[in-house]
């Protein structure tokens, strides 16, 4: 019912609740309805392989884990450091 209405608001003035000034004007016809059955196309690459998976998530592994270390050794070696000419008289 309201839908049959709303032709009729393009028409109604700005100053009782009508569309403001400026508004581009609506097409004569209305847009296609989207494609909801077409299929996309086929990828161009292939997705990874399960060997490739955990080849990739081994190495991140491997990365985090000398990233952490690395970290540590940083960390240590400053507070040697820092601590060793301090304790000397």
């Amino acid at each position: 019912m309201l839908g049959g209405c709303s032709s009729t608001i393009d028409h109604i003035p700005t100053a009782i609740g009508g569309l403001p000034e400026g508004v581009p004007a609506r097409p004569a016809e209305p847009p296609p309805y989207p494609a909801v059955h077409d299929m996309p196309p086929p990828r161009s690459s292939t997705p990874l392989t399960e060997a490739e998976k955990k080849l990739l998530k081994d190495d991140l592994i491997a990365n985090r884990n000398r990233a952490i270390q690395q970290g540590t050794e940083a960390t240590s070696t400053v507070s040697t450091e820092a601590t060793g000419s301090a304790g000397r008289p």
